[in-house]
């Protein structure tokens, strides 16, 4: 038995899959010459997901950084000579009008994101793929780019490996478990195997579907599971015998009934003449616990591959045969059709970075084929570079607070998403339905007898809306427009803008408790804080200054977006995001550590202080009659941008006044046990209980305020985003080398500007009202815009705001489209609609001068 080496700079536990052979190759493109590769199976691994995928490839998704993984995979398995490029088809059926809407909205989200998808009438898919009912089919999208990694993405793997080790930069130990990560001190310091110990700074976990059994090795938690997937094979067919082709027609995914269907070539290819059918189970998935996956000696085929139910999959199969009758006049190939299993996450996406838990445990998991390329590339550009080209808050392990980690949660999340994996289409602001009521702030029984319109966020529940509040539309009605198109209107609820405007008119109260809060102190906090941040927020900073400010990465890219106030000589409280909260708290414990700034505490106050908004023109007044200093809430003696304690009838509350609707007011922040009776005096004194609705959307959008994540990221800079100051701070700060690099610039490649939709009707005469992320075109070419650095103008939010009557969206222009009367088109569900750019760079369109905030 070959022995380990003593030391390695990283061990890949879960090598011979096609995500630790990538993640493999492209630490060593980077310059790693010394990596240990782990694999509990041979090499490349047998009974993993990777041994049995279909192994093929669609380019789109809803989702910008999916389709830059699966673009950058597609082109490197062509690269290396094992991809198919046949196309693929997606397919409405006659009587599914959703589904080719669907089908039309992947189409823009192609562009949007740089794939060549485009809508097919029926005569075209047929002409494609032949084996079809022409009277089931209404119509379809091609995707050119789509194919099969051939003869299988585990050669491919195997070929990495091989390489690897041929290279002298990866030693590979085939039936090698990981037995324990050695953690000390919170940090990796070796893997433990039998075949002796390795010491390593850094483990990366590609274990797939057995990856929260090394993560719990580590002291990490990892939100995944495994869930059964039914292929089943069908022949014998011959139609490619004597071709030698691996697959002979294109992919074809059925989606309205959760399937897919694929050819598998030349009876002598791989897979020999068959035809596979898949299926995702959309009303009861079956999950299974990692630890409960059969070892090889217990498993007829593979422990990955698990025996078939036919009830699993009998009513989905029957309407497979009405598409494609040849399925039902083949034979069924039992012995070799299974359950796959493959990992499914607690929100859908991949889990990728570093744990919060442990440092140096690096994690790339819940992977597709098609993904598996480019998401190594992006964990070694992470690892190697500190930052991969696209921003992977999408991806990031660290975007989880602990509760949603914890079992009972993630086995709940894992069953919603496994439902949804072809079917039905998922709406941009679908909520879920499992993992509810996880985090209360103390104003939900007031909410919930209100009749509030909950949503959720970061396990926190929010209102949109209140039910109680419906008689506002008697007063604002003609000001808010029904939302004919279901879509449109799916998760959205009138009311909502019906408070937007109330608010404006007088005053209101939004529920802000799911602000992420920390209270920084001590020595080195005034240096940590000064390192982390743009802005000045230490020095002469006044105690009970607020300043809004932003972490950048070493590139200059804009990680966090966030208000910290000074609340003492040596102490400040950050206010974030409640969505981006754990992230930035992992940002400031880990920038703090490689600084060496030990003298400095953080006090978690999420849990403890509930936040409620007070805005609006009567703000003022209505606090002051209920303040035991009224005087103190005067313009002269509480400035804009300024906190500090007050009493309301002698309840407790640091009040900060600040405003993100654009209206006079405070956020007031006050313990848990004091919230209900805040809000019970507000209430009593008539203020409108508001819904987040307006402040994350409606009025964010008509103040031209922009969301870290979203608006935000860390492949655009602050000079982009409209958000650079006027003046660079002497101290230095993390990111601002290239910060003044950027400042230097003639012109930046791209500005982030506001938009207005100049006219909402359909063909159809029906007013719409986009929701998501939506392409935007050049009316002449029909294009995308693209700026320098290649990235494409697509619509970052949109929202309708009252005040204005008009749909606003936020979107990145190229210089030559970042002008301010400029057209574009914004194209959805197949249509397009004029586009006016009001404003380059940050300027409100509502209020445009700021006075209403500070007066």
């Amino acid at each position: 038995m070959a022995a380990l080496p003593s030391q390695a700079d990283a061990v890949i536990i879960g090598l011979g899959g096609i995500v630790g052979a990538s993640v493999a190759h492209h630490l060593i493109e980077q310059g790693w010459t010394n990596l240990v590769g782990l694999e509990t199976s041979a090499l490349p691994s047998d009974i993993g997901s990777t041994a049995h995928a279909s192994d093929f490839c669609f380019m789109t998704a809803h989702d910008r950084l999916s389709c830059y993984t699966t673009t950058y995979s597609q082109r490197f398995y062509e690269a290396m000579g094992h991809y198919h490029k046949v196309g693929g088809l997606e397919i409405a059926r006659v009587g599914d009008e959703a589904r080719l809407a669907e089908l039309q909205r992947k189409v823009a989200s192609g562009k949007a994101f740089g794939t060549n998808v485009r809508m097919v009438d029926a005569d075209e898919v047929l002409a494609r793929f032949p084996l079809l009912d022409r009277d089931q089919v209404l119509g379809g999208m091609w995707d050119p780019d789509a194919g099969l990694v051939i003869p299988r993405s585990q050669r491919v793997a195997g070929e990495l490996v091989e390489r690897a080790v041929a290279g002298g930069q990866l030693q590979a130990f085939a039936e090698t478990p990981a037995l324990d990560i050695d953690v000390q001190d919170g940090r990796v310091c070796g893997v433990e195997t039998p075949r002796g110990y390795v010491a390593t700074p850094r483990v990366i976990i590609t274990s797939g579907i057995w990856g929260p059994i090394p993560a719990a090795m580590g002291g990490a938690a990892l939100p995944l599971m495994p869930a059964e997937h039914p292929l089943l094979f069908f022949g014998p067919f011959e139609t490619f015998a004597g071709t030698g082709k691996e697959i002979g027609y294109p992919l074809l995914r059925d989606q309205g009934n959760s399937a897919y269907m694929r050819d598998t070539g030349d009876p002598t290819s791989t897979e020999g003449g068959q035809l596979e059918w898949g299926y995702y189970e959309s009303r009861e998935p079956r999950l299974v616990d990692p630890r409960a996956i059969l070892p090889r000696d217990r498993a007829r085929l593979s422990p990955s591959m698990r025996d078939l139910d036919l009830d699993q999959v009998a009513e989905a199969f029957e309407r497979a045969i009405e598409l494609a009758p040849v399925l039902g006049e083949l034979g069924w190939d039992e012995k070799h059709s299974f359950n796959g299993l493959l990992s499914v996450t607690s929100d859908g996406g991949s889990l990728v970075g570093e744990s919060p838990e442990t440092r140096g445990l690096w994690f790339c998991e819940a992977v597709w084929v098609k993904d598996g390329p480019g998401m190594g590339k992006l964990l070694a550009d992470w690892l190697t570079h500190g930052r991969p080209e696209l921003d992977p808050c999408g991806i990031d392990i660290a975007r989880f607070y602990p509760v949603q980690k914890t079992p009972h949660h993630v086995l709940g999340r894992c069953r919603e998403i496994a439902r949804k994996i072809y079917d039905p289409p998922v709406h941009p602001r679908e909520p879920f339905e499992s993992g509810r009521d996880l985090r209360r702030g103390p104003f939900w029984p007031r909410e919930k007898e209100l009749g509030g319109h909950f949503m959720e966020a970061a396990g926190w529940e929010r209102a949109h809306g209140y039910a109680a509040n419906e008689a506002l539309l008697e007063r604002y009605g003609e000001r808010v427009p029904e939302r004919p198109a279901e879509w449109d209107a799916r998760h959205f609820w009138r009311v909502s803008n019906a408070e937007h405007l109330a608010l404006s008119d007088d005053v209101g109260m939004i529920n802000l408790s799911h602000f992420a809060i920390y209270d920084i102190s001590g020595r080195d906090a005034e240096a940590l804080l000064e390192w982390l941040s743009v802005a000045r927020v230490g020095g002469d900073t006044p105690i009970g200054k607020g300043i809004y400010t932003h972490f950048l990465d070493a590139a200059g890219g804009v990680h966090s977006d966030l208000t910290i106030v000074r609340l003492a000589k040596d102490a400040w409280r950050v206010v974030c995001g409640g969505d981006t909260g754990h992230r930035d708290l992992m940002w400031i414990t880990r920038r703090a550590e490689a600084a060496g700034l030990t003298r400095w505490h953080l006090e978690d106050r999420s849990d403890g202080l509930a936040t409620l908004g007070l805005w609006g023109p009567n703000a003022r007044r209505t606090l002051q009659a209920l303040a035991d200093d009224p005087e103190g809430l005067e313009d002269a003696r509480f400035p804009f941008a300024t906190a500090r304690e007050i009493r309301i009838q002698g309840l407790p509350v640091w009040a900060f006044r600040i405003s993100y609707v654009g209206e006079q007011g405070w956020e007031l922040y006050v313990p848990f046990s004091y919230g209900l009776a805040l809000w019970d005096r507000l209430f009593d004194a008539g203020v409108t209980p508001v819904g987040i609705e307006t402040y994350a959307n409606s009025r964010r959008l008509e103040k031209s305020l922009r969301l870290q994540n979203v608006d935000l990221l860390t492949d655009y800079n602050l000079y982009e985003a409209g958000l650079a100051r006027p003046r660079v701070k002497a101290a230095d700060f993390h990111g601002k080398a290239a910060y003044l690099e950027q400042r230097e610039r003639h012109g930046q490649p791209a500005t982030l500007c506001t938009l207005v939709m100049e006219a909402h009707h359909d063909a159809a005469g029906t007013p719409r009202f986009p929701v998501g992320q939506s392409p935007l075109l050049d009316p002449e070419s029909g294009e995308v815009p693209v700026d320098t650095l290649g990235r494409r103008s697509y619509v970052t939010s949109i929202a309708f705001g009252p005040s204005l009557g008009r749909n606003i969206a936020l979107a990145y222009l190229p210089a030559g489209y970042a002008e301010e009367g400029k057209t574009l088109l914004l194209e959805y569900f197949a249509e397009h609609y004029p586009m006016r750019v009001a404003a380059v760079g940050y300027r409100a369109l509502y209020d445009p001068e700021n006075a209403r905030p500070r007066g």
